[in-house]
């Protein structure tokens, strides 16, 4: 091998390309850990420029700045991103490098609905569970009550939405929607009624039994004694209902056909 001059050059180019590439590897190394490039900025604003409400400087310097680590060329973006998603009321960040010492982090904030449970958790109205000062969401609306099961968020807050217009015709407002484990819908209207929807087992099913109780439900107000407490609309061929001071049945004189 010693006598073979091509061989040798050869190793030596290798040798020499390693060496080469482990002194610029240095380099660059020892130039992105120069003090310039220490991150001396954090700019943290609301999504397309958006005034944020609930996140404070206070919060985050307590719960997203000490999560960042390194420098300008080294800080993991992601887990910048993560560590401003665990602030409450953070539904979503976005971070960016700004040459040369900067980070731009644009926040979006949980809008809230309502209530999720009986926990004390808040749902939004794009169907995201979080945790909040409930205070403070009250301070943003009236806050309705939903619950279902786990997974069921975004499922209940979009049947929210129908159950709001579909009532719109008794100029009535749901303000608690329930979702059981066994697929059934319920109601509590801002008058008090309580509305049992049942399963809708089949398409525009529970549409149907909303439209059959407004089409009733004036009639029943002026015919019966005392304010309806609750409707059951899981009759095929009428309705259930109880007042503050008795009940009928489905066939009774408050039957609807």
């Amino acid at each position: 091998m010693w006598q073979d001059a091509k061989l040798l050059n050869a190793i030596s180019n290798v040798l020499f390309s390693i060496v080469l590439l482990a002194l610029l590897v240095s380099g660059v190394w020892w130039v992105i850990q120069r003090p310039v490039f220490a991150l001396h900025v954090v700019r943290v604003e609301g999504e397309q420029k958006r005034e944020l409400r609930h996140v404070n400087t206070l919060t985050i310097r307590e719960q997203a700045l000490p999560k960042i680590a390194g420098n300008f060329f080294t800080t993991n973006l992601d887990q910048v991103r993560q560590a401003f998603e665990s602030v409450p009321w953070v539904r979503k960040a976005s971070v960016q490098r700004v040459w040369p010492d900067k980070l731009v982090v644009a926040l979006e904030e949980h809008e809230v609905l309502g209530t999720w449970g009986e926990d004390g958790r808040l749902v939004s109205t794009a169907g995201d569970v979080f945790t909040a000062n409930l205070a403070e969401a009250e301070e943003d609306t009236q806050l309705i009550s939903l619950n279902g099961p786990d997974g069921s968020e975004k499922e209940v807050v979009a049947q929210y939405r129908q159950f709001k217009e579909w009532f719109n015709g008794l100029a009535l407002e749901p303000e608690v929607v329930e979702y059981s484990s066994r697929y059934a819908w319920s109601v509590k209207l801002n008058n008090g009624l309580r509305v049992e929807l049942g399963k809708a087992q089949e398409p525009n099913g529970l549409k149907k039994r909303v439209e059959q109780l407004i089409k009733v439900y004036p009639q029943l107000v002026t015919r019966l004694q005392g304010s309806i407490v609750s409707v059951d609309m899981r009759y095929p061929n009428g309705l259930a209902l109880k007042t503050s001071s008795q009940s009928f049945g489905s066939t009774g004189k408050s039957g609807a056909k």
